[in-house]
């Protein structure tokens, strides 16, 4: 087992009463975690930390949230646990001092008092409402409650009493606490987080000239007050402001139809209770080509949504039952344990691997094996490449887009559109759930993008993606009746020096000028 690298003074060992002070977890082994022990103190505010695919989820939602769930279960009568499947209790050795847990994550809501694992609750927000989140989590733990965050955004992770850092990279490459300490420790570490945690992007110096430009006129969508702007192509642009100041409205809402346009949005994916990567984006069918031909058998063996699905649940790799009093519950197969195969697909391999452990390898390590060898597939190889290129190196190639967040989603969507003829791209904040290390290759990504003739339209609150751009167009200045109006058009320098606005402000506060 690794141990987390501490670089506070040990605190003195604590007493029978003082150990109810804490949650402590020991030898967790839930997804990709490797025998994780933590102690986290109570009613303070702990940030978990770490690479995308790094383990956090797995140990704040599906190790601490998913016993106290469970813990919760074994409350109710007889008669109603036997409407409810048995929940399994998580891979781990010990988990002590559990309070009930009030999960509030981006698709649902709960309040209460006792424990709560805001999962990046500043996802989407400008730099303006991050601070006033802030506030609401400090507020939360001065109640008294013990406040688990999930979050990359370093304005966060600077308020935490306490941070635990997960890594040192995604999937197998993760599920070790590097670190356990105060902010100040997290900084001094010299963990990927910790080197990345005061990175800040330089203004662009350098922008580029616009081909043309997109006329909006007299808009008038949801809260914008009859706005002209000319959104100018063949560069990078940037559209800041508030929550609820109109960027959506502006750019979902009121761009021309016939303009050319692809929309790459963090929605749900249709149908993607069953669908994954490699289906969405078109990977399955050069793999199932190949483990076809080495094995001299129909490619439909090795797709789950066809004849090599698993007869007992139907490809999906669990049972789910809708249960009419609370939230439905998803458990593992017996037949096929999760693998969603009949057994007898499973005696055909390519490469050495059978097409469930192919479907379970990471982006990054798919992409290694189908680049050589025995398993060499240039079909897959190269949406392999647009996979990494967005940054989704970490995501299993099986893994149910169900399971993926907004941002996850969108930068699937994006590996996807990027082979495809589009002369205009708008993204709506591409830097959701990623990591401070990855929002760099995003940037690259962008800007490579633009040089390749694209015109890229980005809706983003990320201070590092604003420095970025060659044209920002600012709404507000504030949100709902209080916005809809254009207040800056320019280059970032421009908007840094005017400070006229909202943005302008943080953007000047975060490179320090």
């Amino acid at each position: 087992m690794r141990m987390a690298t501490r670089t506070d003074t040990p605190s003195p060992a604590l007493s029978v009463a003082d150990s109810h002070e804490l949650i402590r977890v020991q030898g967790a082994r839930v997804n990709n975690l490797e025998d994780v022990s933590v102690e986290i103190p109570k009613r303070r505010l702990t940030v978990f930390t770490g690479v995308s695919g790094s383990g956090k989820s797995s140990l704040v939602f599906g190790t601490i949230a998913a016993e106290s769930q469970r813990l919760i279960n074994e409350t109710y009568s007889a008669f109603v646990q036997g409407f409810m499947p048995t929940l399994a209790r998580p891979e781990v050795d010990l988990l002590d001092g559990l309070t009930t847990a009030i999960l509030v994550d981006q698709e649902r809501m709960g309040a209460d008092v006792r424990s709560n694992v805001f999962d990046e609750p500043t996802a989407g927000m400008h730099p303006h409402d991050v601070q006033r989140m802030n506030g609401l989590l400090h507020r939360l733990r001065d109640k008294g409650n013990t406040v688990l965050v999930v979050e990359h955004e370093p304005e966060t992770i600077a308020i935490a009493d306490h941070v635990v850092d997960l890594g040192p990279g995604a999937g197998a490459a993760g599920g070790t606490v590097c670190f356990e300490g105060t902010v100040e420790g997290l900084r001094a570490s010299g963990t990927t987080t910790g080197r990345h945690l005061d990175d800040r992007a330089a203004i662009n110096g350098t922008v580029r000239t616009p081909t043309g430009a997109l006329e909006i006129r007299s808009a008038t969508t949801h809260n914008l007050c009859d706005v002209d702007v000319d959104i100018p192509l063949g560069v990078l642009v940037v559209i800041t402001g508030v929550a609820g100041s109109g960027k959506s409205s502006l750019v979902h809402g009121s761009i021309p139809a016939g303009a050319g346009v692809v929309s790459i949005d963090q929605s749900a994916i249709r149908g993607s209770r069953r669908s994954n990567p490699a289906t969405y984006t078109g990977l399955l069918e050069p793999i199932r080509k190949a483990f076809a031909k080495a094995n001299g058998v129909k490619p439909a063996l090795f797709s789950a949504n066809s004849e090599g699905a698993c007869p007992n649940c139907n490809g999906t790799g669990v049972i789910y039952t809708d249960l009419a009093m609370m939230a439905g519950v998803a458990t593992t197969c017996e037949e096929c344990e999760g693998k969603r195969f009949e057994a007898s697909v499973l005696d055909y391999h390519l490469g050495g691997r059978d097409i469930s452990e192919v479907l379970a390898m990471s982006v990054t390590e798919a992409k290694e094996f189908f680049g050589t060898g025995e398993a060499h597939t240039p079909g897959a190889h190269a949406i392999l490449d647009r996979l990494a290129d967005v940054g989704l190196g970490y995501l299993s190639l099986g893994q149910p887009l169900t399971t993926l967040s907004g941002g996850e989603r969108q930068r699937v969507k994006l590996a996807t559109q990027m082979a495809e003829k589009g002369g205009v791209y708008v993204l709506d904040e591409p830097t959701t759930g990623l990591h401070l290390a990855d929002v760099e290759q995003l940037l690259g990504l962008l800007d490579r993008l633009v040089d390749s003739g694209k015109s890229v339209i980005v809706i983003e609150h990320h201070q590092a993606v604003m420095a970025r751009a060659d044209w920002i167009i600012d709404l507000g200045p504030g949100a709902g009746h209080d916005g809809g109006r254009i207040v800056f058009e320019g280059t970032p320098a421009d908007i840094v020096a005017a400070r006229s606005t909202l943005t302008g402000e943080h953007l000047a506060a975060y490179i320090g000028t």
